[in-house]
């Protein structure tokens, strides 16, 4: 059977980005959520039927949740 070749460690993900900063990685995150949470905002006004089943489910879920 041939050998396989040697693939790269994806152990860590700084090995990716190693000249990258905690700060800038912050501030990579907060940027991502932001513009997810301005999606969900457009999404929610191009479509209000579902953003309010959503909402809905959403509410019926956390009634049912058990703490």
């Amino acid at each position: 059977m041939p050998e396989l070749p040697k693939l790269p460690d994806n152990d860590s993900p700084r090995k990716a980005r190693p000249d990258e900063t905690d700060a800038e990685r912050r501030r990579r995150r907060a940027r991502f959520l932001r513009e997810l949470a301005e999606a969900r905002e457009l999404r929610d006004r191009v479509q209000p039927r579902r953003a309010k089943t959503a909402r809905l489910r959403h509410a019926m879920r956390m009634r049912t949740f058990r703490w």
